[in-house]
This record gives structure tokens, sequence and C-alpha cells, in this order.
């Protein structure tokens, strides 16, 4: 029987409570399959230990993680504690460190699920993001100059590599093949000049290497419009780190709201450990009621579970939550 040993950083907010009971899936999971089994070891990290220790997590923390097979994470986010602390000392600072970067999410409309959208069916919304995660807008590159004076500038700069655009759209495409998928990659070249021009051109140039992929392109504001209008024209699709953000959180509106919406952080060469959070964020306002929605953090386990080789049991997830 092989043993995965689990890191858990459960986090703020409802982050304890929907990690609770993806935790008592994945044990039962296991108990049932008997091939696994599970080591959970839990790292009380986050917003509230920053409040008490002045960090999110300690200075040595991405080399206590290191080793670990896989590392499952609630949610992250305080009132008092700036959101740029949280998101940046914590879900960054591991999913850069670690090299996590792809970013995927599935969008998926659910038997029994709602959706705001009138004449959209089951079926007609089914599509994987691929949000590139290590780079992007979300580099943290920039300056803040002549701090409090009239002059004062601030420069927040958007890096896009060869590789990492090449990864990521080679992953992407990858993908669709494999499913018999068609490819959209989300651009907005008009306006961004240089990064987006430079995306949409590593896009085709990977692109040639794949004939058999039906591929398309759109700026990402027509994507929104066209999620909403006409949803099942997305498949997979490929953005980059602010899209991708943006556009999932758009996702998960229209098929069934933020507690279904499951995330995965990948590093696909697994020379360090993947992270796996919804995405749904620590909701404080509901946190300690007992109504938080679990079901994202359950079918995030199911992603989990599909890294670790064992994908059946995430579609067995994603029928039962149907069900």
């Amino acid at each position: 029987m092989d043993t995965y040993r689990i890191a858990v950083i459960a986090g703020d907010g409802i982050g304890p409570e929907v990690t609770a009971e993806s935790i008592k899936v994945l044990e039962a999971i296991s108990e049932k399959d008997g091939r696994f089994c599970f080591e959970f070891t839990y790292y009380p990290w986050g917003c509230e230990y920053y409040l008490k220790t002045g960090q999110t997590m300690p200075k040595d923390g991405l080399e206590i993680l290191k080793d670990y097979d896989a590392i499952l994470l609630g949610a992250v986010g305080y009132p008092g504690v700036p959101d740029h602390i949280s998101l940046r000392e914590l879900l960054l600072e591991i999913r850069h460190g670690f090299d996590q970067y792809i970013n995927l999410r599935p969008i998926k409309l659910l038997k029994g699920a709602p959706t705001p959208l009138k004449d959209v069916n089951v079926g007609d919304i089914d599509m994987t993001f691929i949000r590139e995660n290590s780079e992007g807008e979300y580099a943290g590159s920039g300056a803040w100059l002549y701090k409090d004076q009239p002059n004062e500038v601030v420069i927040q700069d958007s890096v896009f590599s060869r590789k990492g655009c090449e990864r990521v759209f080679r992953y992407a495409y990858e993908l669709a093949r494999k499913e018999g998928k068609s490819l959209t990659s989300i651009s907005k070249g008009n306006a961004l000049n240089y990064s987006m021009v430079y995306w949409d051109q590593i896009f085709k140039e990977v692109g040639a290497d794949y004939p058999d992929v039906e591929t398309h392109s759109y700026l990402v504001d027509a994507a929104a419009m066209l999620m909403v209008k006409d949803p099942k024209r997305f498949q997979i699709v490929v953005a980059s780190n602010l899209f991708g953000d943006i556009l999932t959180d758009l996702g998960a509106a229209i098929s069934g709201g933020m507690g279904l919406a499951a995330g995965a952080n990948i590093n696909p060469e697994r020379t360090f450990p993947s992270m796996f959070e919804p995405i749904h964020g620590s909701a404080p306002d509901i946190a300690g009621k007992g109504i938080a929605n679990p079901i994202a953090s359950i079918w995030t386990a199911g992603q989990m579970l599909t890294f670790l080789g064992y994908g059946e049991w995430e579609e067995r997830i994603v029928k039962a939550v149907e069900e």
C-alpha cells in the first residue's frame, strides 16, 4: 500500500471547515480503495498566524513543505490583514517557490447546480482553464518611487518569458490533444502591445507542433462576454495569470457558484509538491456558522487524487456531488 504524505494548511475563515470535510472524503476513499492511504500533517499558517507572529508562514516554510507528496490548502484571508500580504507571503510564495506554473481550474455545470444563464443545459458549460501560474501580471516586479511626494509613481511590471509561455501552452495543447477538444487562448494584444502580442506569437509557434488541435484566440473582454452568451464554445482554455484569475471567477458564477470552484496548482515535473486549493477564498462573514459549501474543497481533493494517479476517484466524486 502506498502512503502519501500530505501537508495541510487549513488557513483562515471557512478554510478549516471545508478542509475537514475534504479530508473525511479522502480517508473514506483510501479505506474503500485499499491501494493507498494518507498521512496528514497540519500547519497553522495563514492570517491568524500572521497576527500572532508577524509572518504568514515561517521563513523556512518552503523547506518544511518540500518533501511532501502534496499540499492541501483551505483558504487564506482575514479582516485586518492586507490582502497583498496574505496572498503574496503564503499563496504566491508557495506557487512561485515550488514552480507550480500550471493552475488547473475545471468549470463544469453539474446536474442539479444552479446557473444564472437562461437556456443553458448541463453539457453547455464544460471547460478546463489552464492559467499560467508563475509569472505574468503576478510576477511581483515593479517599483514605488517618490513615495508620499507629489510626483509619486508606481510601476507594476508584467513578466512574460519564452520558457514560461512555451511550457504553459505545451501543457494546454497536450491536454487538448489527449481529450480531443478545442483550445482557446485568451489575450489582449490590441492594447498590451508587448506582453500580449508576445503571448499570441508564442501560442502560434507552439501550435505548429499540434496541427491536429483546433484553436481559437479571443480578446479577454470578448471572452468574458462569450462565456455568458455562448459558454459551450469553450473547452480547453489557456490564459495569463491575471486573465485566468478573473475569468475563472466568472466561470464559477455561471456554473453554480464559488462553493463549487475547485483548483490545483501543479508542478508537472514533480520536482516540488503541488498544491490543491478551492478558489473561493476565506469568506470570514460566514466562518464558524456551519453553512460553508465544502464541495469545492472536496472536488479539489479529487484533483489531488487524479494527480497522484487515481483519476477514477475524481470522476466518482463529481458523480456523487451530482447525486
